[in-house]
């Protein structure tokens, strides 16, 4: 009935493996847990060991988030896919038998959300903390509003059929939007995701400077998407970030001189863990424009333009 699909880079999975073997051999249904190591080169040895008499397959290199989700088609057996981030700690006993009973009703997309947890983790991590706790951790009611812009690849469940029709962009393979791309091609397919209360706690909090070069890589990897054929305006409306900037571009200069300006203090504030999201925000629409200046041909830029 379902196959457990663990995307794996760098990250030790021996805890995550330990839960979720455990309660799936309380399940009551056929399942089957599948790892695919995306190039890593580190833990290895340990995710083999902790990964024994499950499916384990090991990629020479790196393949992208995109890709390797895709990839798990070749191998999974049943007719849903539960696909959980490797650096996921579970949160409820009762985890796989609340999706579980969830497949009864015969769902094609389901999320089940993402927790932080409540202790800060103090400055040098405050703002990929922060950023999840306010912005990331919502409840089901919440995500529902706008189901599909809600879309998170860290911990959902996906008829495979679905999968095979829709799947993600192998076009995207640095990091960033795989999963807004993906929540939109459904939405353009007329599938509304489900959003449960089901969560994962986010096992691994990045650094006030690690978090920062993911996040200019995630906008990197925006505008490039934005030079993507199939890429229209409804695509702006499921993006905060370009929904700003659309606003804004009347006054488009003036913001990109107060950023060039603003962005060196921003950016020791944020690194050093003085966290306002806002101010990030303002930050992340500055990057924005740098990154859209470097390519501002005008089929990159043409979205705009309507």
């Amino acid at each position: 009935m379902i196959s457990i699909c663990l995307p794996v880079y760098n990250f030790n999975i021996s805890t995550l493996i330990k839960e979720l073997s455990k309660q799936a051999k309380l399940l009551s249904v056929p399942y089957e847990i599948i790892i695919i190591d995306d190039g890593s080169d580190q833990y290895t040895s340990i995710n083999k060991n902790a990964c024994i008499g499950f499916t384990f397959i090991e990629l020479p290199s790196n393949i992208g988030r995109s890709k390797i989700r895709n990839l798990f088609l070749n191998f999974a057996q049943y007719d849903y896919l539960l696909f959980i981030d490797c650096d996921s700690l579970i949160a409820s006993p009762d985890f796989l038998s609340n999706y579980i009973k969830f497949i009864k009703n015969v769902p094609k997309v389901v999320c089940g959300g993402r927790l932080y947890e409540s202790a800060c983790p103090g400055r040098i991590k405050r703002l990929s903390w922060k950023y999840g706790r306010l912005r990331e951790s919502k409840l089901s009611e919440d995500r529902g509003k706008f189901p599909n812009q809600s879309f998170m690849t860290n911990n959902f469940l996906i008829n495979k059929k679905v999968l095979e029709e829709i799947r993600f962009d192998e076009r995207i393979t640095q990091y960033g939007h795989e999963d807004t791309l993906f929540g939109f091609a459904l939405k353009m397919k007329e599938i509304t995701i489900i959003h449960i209360d089901n969560p994962v706690f986010n096992g691994h909090i990045e650094t006030n400077n690690e978090y920062l070069i993911k996040t200019k890589l995630s906008i990197k990897n925006l505008v490039s998407i934005l030079r993507f054929e199939n890429i229209n305006m409804d695509l702006v409306d499921d993006i905060g970030l370009l929904r700003y900037y659309y606003k804004i571009k009347r006054v488009e200069i003036i913001i990109t001189i107060s950023f060039k300006l603003l962005k060196p203090m921003i950016t020791y504030l944020l690194k050093k863990g003085y966290v306002n999201l806002y101010l990030f925000d303002f930050y992340k629409l500055g990057l924005l424009l740098e990154e859209l200046k470097l390519h501002s041909d005008k089929k990159s830029d043409s979205i705009f333009q309507h």
